[in-house]
């Protein structure tokens, strides 16, 4: 049974289990925290077919600072890695 994370962690199990494979606590609950996390099949384009202004816009609404000074190749590697 997961350990009980308090409301801020809407599903323990994935969070531990992203933890236990190496995530950031940030990034393991924000993916948690995803309603339908589980499921596979996103609408997401790839990272190589957005625009720089939709990486800017991804990288703003995740927390990453210093994007403004990063071009597109280093965008998707931050937003990939955080």
């Amino acid at each position: 049974m997961a350990k009980d994370h308090g409301k801020q962690i809407k599903d323990d199990e994935k969070y531990e289990a992203l933890r236990d494979e190496g995530m950031s606590k940030e990034k393991a609950a924000r993916i948690a925290n995803t309603p339908n996390a589980g499921k596979k099949g996103g609408k997401a384009s790839k990272m190589e077919e957005r625009t720089k202004e939709e990486l800017v816009k991804d990288a703003k609404k995740i927390g990453i600072k210093g994007y403004s000074k990063m071009n597109k190749g280093e965008l998707s590697d931050k937003i990939r890695n955080h």
